[in-house]
């Protein structure tokens, strides 16, 4: 399945929110997102890692980012 996700509100929910997993649960990763929601981010380690690959591929794509099955498509 195939999602569109605005770039400025994926990365306001990751900086924000990314400890509580929400940016997996926006790309259709239920599973990771609530590995995250229960470890903090992975002590906030998981979440930084997530914010700093979200923001470097900021540049490959439209006004959006489009995740096929949770995965970037490139």
């Amino acid at each position: 399945m195939e999602k569109s996700i605005n770039k400025v509100t994926f990365l306001i929910i990751a900086f924000f929110l990314g400890e509580l997993g929400v940016d997996r649960f926006m790309r259709g990763q239920i599973g990771l997102g609530v590995l995250k929601l229960l470890t903090c981010g992975g002590l906030g380690i998981w979440q930084l890692v997530d914010f700093i690959i979200a923001i470097t591929k900021t540049g490959k794509y439209g006004d959006d980012f489009i995740f096929i099955d949770g995965q970037w498509k490139e």
